[in-house]
């Protein structure tokens, strides 16, 4: 039946078989014998249409990665072990070897240099591919503006021969991959069956009141999608809108009332008076403390003019802060993450109408903004809603307990909870 029964011709088929068991090369060859078949080539290879239609990749980035499958063969053949050798080394390799695979195919034009145009192509893919060409309307003006916000995150240190433009290196790939790791989820599995759900695929559904304008909200779905590649799949179902001040007005009293403890983790969304937007992501619920607290799965974020996130760089603890009605000046009042106290990696102070923002080896972060000190324009909080958690306040919404576990934690907040006590 083809090739797929004949001697290998490439040493390192046996190799690669190894990688896989039995049952996954069963499947792999009942794959490949329906592609071939769609192909109508007798069985012995598939045709780039029927591999571009099956794994949803047109155009350049499609093409370059079956010519890299393909061995440069330019006979637009696929046979089995080639199909084999490529999901070996790209789906079964070290971090290392699945990176520098993607280094290659992301050389659009083959010339050996990933340039900015590279990157532009490949993004362009990406975003058709995830949003059917429904790119977000509001802090952009076009479909190239949504690609510069998050290649001007990387850097393209490689000289190429006296020409203007630089291209990046293996180690720049990997430095963008650090900060914009939705990309190398995406790149990272487009040998998926795309009936599976390609990880780096995954846009949360961004829910909100009827009275609040779309227009408005900050968090737009490309936002949604970069800052969702750093969590696991079931964060990414569904996020809900719970404070936006546009609506709710700049008040931190109003902000803690709406952030109860039902609320676990969270997305803080800020627009600064610059035209900057960054963030955080809270894994645990805002709560008064007199001390930094939180654990390593929050990090944060740039979305606007650049795209960038920053996780835990394990140097400190100081994750999360979130300090309410301290009369000590070693304790400010306001929310934040990372850094040390007075000299935060972020921070809102409770007047909700400036804060600051430097760089900390917390999280390994710059200045997400183009000042030290920021004046908040707008803010918004989302709530990461897990399935589980999500059936669970369905079941408690509306009774008694819930209202009064409501109620204390907010008394808790502002330290007048056992007042009455």
């Amino acid at each position: 039946m083809g090739n797929a029964q004949s001697p290998p011709a490439d040493p390192r088929f046996s190799s690669a078989s190894r990688a896989f068991t039995e049952k996954e090369l069963e499947d792999l060859r009942s794959l490949f014998f329906s592609l071939a078949a769609q192909s109508q080539t007798g069985g012995h290879f598939i045709t780039l249409p029927v591999f571009q239609t099956y794994f949803q990749l047109h155009g350049p980035l499609g093409e370059r990665l079956f010519d890299l499958i393909t061995q440069k063969g330019k006979d637009q053949k696929l046979t089995f072990e080639e199909l084999v050798i490529a999901k070996a080394t790209y789906e079964k390799g070290t971090s290392e070897e699945i990176e520098e695979f993607i280094y290659q195919f992301l050389d659009v034009n083959g010339d050996g240099m990933l340039g900015r145009s590279d990157l532009e192509s490949v993004l362009t893919t990406i975003f058709k591919n995830i949003f059917d060409n429904k790119l977000s309307k509001g802090h952009y003006s076009s479909s190239q503006d949504i690609v510069s916000i998050f290649i001007d995150g990387a850097n393209f240190s490689r000289s190429t021969g006296g020409l203007d433009e630089k291209s990046m290196s293996l180690a720049d790939l990997r430095s963008w991959f650090a900060v914009l790791p939705s990309a190398r989820k995406f790149l990272g599995s487009l040998l998926v069956p795309p009936d599976t759900g390609k990880p780096g695929s995954q846009v949360p559904r961004l829910i909100h009141g009827d009275n609040v304008d779309s227009n408005l909200i900050i968090l737009k779905k490309e936002y949604a999608w970069h800052i969702g590649g750093v969590l696991a799949e079931q964060e990414l179902e569904e996020w809900r809108l719970l404070y936006h001040s546009s609506y709710n007005g700049l008040s931190f009293s109003t902000f803690l009332g709406n952030i109860n403890n039902r609320h676990g983790k969270t997305v803080l969304i800020i627009k600064d008076k610059e035209g900057h937007i960054y963030g955080g992501y809270a894994s645990q619920p805002w709560e008064r403390h007199g001390d930094f607290y939180g654990d390593m799965k929050s990090f944060i974020f740039q979305l606007y003019p650049k795209a960038s996130i920053h996780r835990p760089t394990g140097v400190n603890r100081n994750l999360q802060w979130c300090a309410v009605n301290f009369s000590s000046e070693d304790i400010p009042n306001g929310i934040g993450f990372g850094g040390r106290v007075n000299h935060f990696g972020l921070f809102i102070s409770a007047s909700f109408d400036q804060g600051q923002t430097f760089a900390c080896t917390t999280f390994g972060s710059q200045c997400l903004s183009r000042a030290n000190r920021i004046c908040p324009e707008v803010i918004e909080c989302w709530e990461v809603v897990q399935e589980t958690k999500k059936e669970k306040q369905e079941a408690l919404k509306g009774t008694v307990l819930e209202r009064f576990k409501e109620d204390r934690h907010m008394l808790n907040m502002v330290g007048l909870a056992n007042s009455s006590e």
